[in-house]
């Protein structure tokens, strides 16, 4: 019997779609060459120690891979076996795909938690702080969940002023993801809340997935508005926790973050109106004891005290008149005593005369001679006297 290749290829290919082993099968091995085509097809090799087989997997497919296939990795993949009738190469065509050993779901969280770190989605310097005061609280959950009415019972026991905006969303399932992203954008777009809340109850990680994923991740991290993360039991990880600006174990727990106690800010300002109080009234004492010094009870008090100064100022002019009349008196008697020392008339009142002559004061018998009349000066008059004899 001879055939073509392309009715050989065709018969095999009958051969291998008709037997009902090979229609629903999974196949273990290594992912190589793991390539996705701009059309969203995914082409690869499976193999093993001593084998290898060819397959691929079609857009439909790929698209609700929950995890990126990555050479190297060990995965089951179901599917059927065909044969490409072109090459007369039979491969696997994959309906669905999970990592061998580890769930898809956790590969999924561990790869988009990696990717989104690397680029700095989970630096504390991008957090934003909460504020303080909020007037509106956002929060995005399940209408009808435990978390919604825990939230709302705290935020009104622990600050009734507070507004709740209730953002419905699905929280698991299909389109859990972008009912929470558009939330969280929704209200950014609009300014309706100052701190927004998302979250949900405990559940499985399947329940809780819709927190790992990268929509909600993105959305997160573009929020102007602060966002706490809120998903599950406080041994429950979310990559919303990691990208959010703050992370709370439970609802209610990021309801008693998002606003203050009424009763906290009350014993707060009644310890500062206190402690305002007593340093006032300490104020007031110190002014009054310093004016008190300076009190004048009455005007004639002010007479009297200025009565005071003016004779203590009296007192102390005397007192310094007469030091200095004392010290001017005895300086005077001591000059006059030193002129006294300094006169020739004290002199004559101890015996002594001055004797002058036509040529003035006779100091030396050289200048007289016999015959001449000469004056002499007493202590208490004068004489004219007549030089008999020169010796």
């Amino acid at each position: 019997m001879t055939v073509t290749v392309s009715a050989l290829n065709k018969y095999i290919k009958s051969l291998i779609e008709n037997d009902l082993s090979l229609i629903n099968i999974s196949v273990k091995g290594e992912l190589s060459n793991f390539k996705r085509h701009s059309s969203g097809h995914c082409y690869m090799t499976l193999k093993d120690e001593n084998s290898a087989i060819a397959a691929v997997m079609f857009r439909g497919s790929a698209d609700k891979l929950r995890f990126q296939p990555e050479n190297g990795m060990k995965v089951i993949a179901t599917g059927r076996i065909s044969v490409y009738e072109r090459d007369g190469r039979y491969q696997i065509y994959i309906d669905s795909m999970q990592p061998d050993g580890i769930g898809d779901l956790h590969i999924a969280f561990e790869q988009l938690k990696e990717k989104l770190q690397s680029e700095g989605y989970f630096d504390q310097s991008r957090k934003k702080p909460l504020p303080k005061f909020p007037k509106t609280v956002g929060v995005v959950t399940s209408p009808t969940g435990a978390a919604v009415r825990d939230i709302v019972n705290v935020i009104s026991r622990r600050y009734p002023l507070c507004e709740v905006l209730i953002c419905p969303v699905l929280v698991q399932g299909e389109n859990a993801a972008n009912q929470i992203a558009n939330a969280i954008g929704y209200i950014n777009q609009n300014s309706l809340a100052d701190v927004i809340i998302v979250g949900r109850g405990g559940g499985s990680l399947e329940d809780l997935w819709a927190f790992n994923e990268l929509p909600v991740a993105m959305a997160i991290v573009e929020s102007d508005i602060p966002v706490i993360s809120a998903v599950g039991h406080e041994t429950d990880f979310s990559i919303s926790d990691f990208v959010a600006d703050l992370r709370a174990p439970t609802p209610s727990a990021a309801a008693e973050l998002a606003v203050p106690s009424v009763v906290e800010l009350s014993a707060s300002i009644s310890k500062s109106y206190g402690s305002m109080l007593n340093a006032i009234l300490n104020n007031i004492n110190y002014k009054r004891s310093v004016l008190s010094r300076f009190a004048v009870k009455s005007p004639m008090d002010y007479v009297q005290q200025n009565r005071i100064r003016l004779d203590n100022a009296e007192k102390h002019l005397i007192n310094a008149v007469t030091a200095k009349y004392s010290e001017k008196a005895n300086s005077f008697s001591v000059s006059v005593a030193k002129l006294n020392s300094l006169n020739p008339l004290s002199v004559l009142t101890r015996g002594y005369a001055v004797a002058s002559g036509e040529k003035g004061i006779i100091k030396s018998v050289s200048d007289i001679s016999s015959g001449d009349v000469i004056d002499l000066r007493l202590c208490d008059g004068s004489a004219k006297c007549t030089v008999n004899e020169r010796g």
